[in-house]
């Protein structure tokens, strides 16, 4: 086990219920530091960009419209593998299927406003933190 950071973003459909301090703290219970964080409003050439992976499937204008339709709190976590740590409490894509006790099952309104984002690997979770964040930034 090493210590990693990972990406999250907590998305529009929670930031408009005003459930961010409850995404943050099942993140801190998990073991998991907040090390960098900001409240932004994603342009949609950003959005484009960071979801550029998803453009070809037929999701991809719904996505980067949904990201775009209001603030959006991206994070830098820190911790014990941490990209594995914030997937489990991240939960299931689809609430429905996802554990008791995650943000999704917890917190999600649908699978499309299922409330969090986060890397599913160490290399795009390097990637994510790039386009959002710069070292300067990260102070944990």
């Amino acid at each position: 086990m090493s210590l990693q950071r990972t990406f999250s973003i907590i998305k529009p459909d929670a930031t408009r219920r005003n459930v961010t301090g409850a995404v943050n703290k099942m993140i801190e219970e998990a073991g998991l530091r907040i090390v960098a964080q900001k409240r932004i409003q994603m342009t949609e050439a950003q959005a484009q960009e960071f979801y550029s992976v998803h453009k070809e499937r037929p999701f991809y204008g719904e996505l980067v419209s949904f990201m775009i339709s209001g603030p959006v709190v991206v994070q830098v976590l820190e911790g014990t593998d941490a990209v594995a740590t914030y997937r489990g409490v991240m939960g299931a894509t689809n609430p429905a299927d996802a554990e008791e006790g995650t943000i999704r099952k917890a917190l999600a309104e649908s699978i499309e406003a299922n409330s969090v984002h986060g890397s599913d690997s160490d290399e795009n979770a390097a990637i994510e933190i790039a386009h959002f964040f710069t070292e300067d930034e990260i102070v944990g």
